[in-house]
């Protein structure tokens, strides 16, 4: 293939929907790659567009972006990730959004709870204050003052 057959970062951007500057973001961080022209432009493999999908579900999961680059790293790079492959990552993924959901449920419960009391007590509150970590911190911003967090 050679790089006329590739894509430009404009052309990549309107057919993902990834804006250009999350394009070079995302190569920055090593989460897609481009070759260059001889006047230093970038040209994407049109695989990129299945890995752009799989960043956009994972991120739309809540994933982090190292989470999505430690998946990539188990792919052979330089193809693009198949059905096999994509059923191994979510399997693993599937875990953590699990983990959420139930996260997210918890959350929900303390809300309902909150809306009524109308507290928003920063020492009392269930829902601002969870299990209450830094009380032994004492008065103040005692992270902001680089007190360690556990």
């Amino acid at each position: 293939m050679t790089l006329a057959d590739h894509l430009t970062i404009g052309e990549l951007a309107e057919r993902s929907g990834v804006a250009t500057s999350a394009l070079r973001f995302y190569e920055s961080r090593g989460l897609i790659a481009s070759a260059r022209t001889t006047g230093n432009q970038r040209r994407y493999p049109r695989a990129v567009l299945r890995r752009l999908g799989v960043i956009r579900a994972a991120l739309a999961l809540g994933l982090t972006l190292e989470e999505v680059r430690a998946a990539f790293d188990e792919l052979p790079s330089g193809r693009t990730p198949t059905r096999r492959d994509w059923e191994r990552l979510s399997r693993a993924w599937r875990r953590r959004v699990d983990t959420r959901i139930r996260e997210l449920e918890l959350l929900r419960e303390k809300l309902s709870g909150c809306i009524g009391c109308g507290c928003l007590s920063l020492r009392t509150c269930a829902l601002l204050n969870t299990d209450d970590r830094a009380a032994g911190l004492g008065a103040g911003a005692g992270y902001l003052r680089g007190e360690p967090r556990d």
